[in-house]
């Protein structure tokens, strides 16, 4: 575990790195726009590849209050967003009522896997990573 520990902050930076390339691909190679609640997305989880960045090679462990907040709020509008696309009647109640629609879902793979539920994940990860890179070592 002490190995996890040691890496966290770095792995917690690839998560944010995949997701925000990930996001940049969809919208700027394959010309998917962005919804509302995927912009609100991005702003949570974009400063999380610098902050983490910084954090991880300056070994940082207290950052963890500073991107904690970003990771749970992120992957809070990733569930609202999730269930828009997912749970009827949600999308009448929806943010989104110029643009693009935030019900559309432009990958929905098995039914039920989109980009909301991707950038879900992502906030998870970090999420995890970021209590498991605070934790005091004489915890373990």
């Amino acid at each position: 575990m002490s190995s996890i520990r040691r890496y966290a902050l770095h792995l917690a930076w690839l998560v944010a790195v995949i997701a925000t390339g990930g996001s940049l691909y969809m919208s700027e190679i394959l010309l998917w726009e962005p919804c509302k609640l995927c912009w609100v997305q991005r702003i949570f989880m974009y400063p999380l590849v610098l902050l983490l960045g910084i954090a991880a090679y300056r070994g940082d462990r207290g950052i963890f209050r500073y991107t904690l907040p970003l990771s749970i709020i992120g992957g809070s509008v990733s569930i609202y967003h999730y269930m828009v696309q997912k749970v009827p009647g949600m999308e009448e109640i929806s943010p989104c009522r110029t643009g693009v629609p935030c019900g559309s879902d432009y990958l929905d793979l098995f039914g039920w896997i989109t980009i909301p539920l991707l950038a879900l994940v992502a906030f998870v990860l970090i999420t995890i990573l970021l209590f498991t890179a605070s934790k005091d070592e004489s915890e373990e």
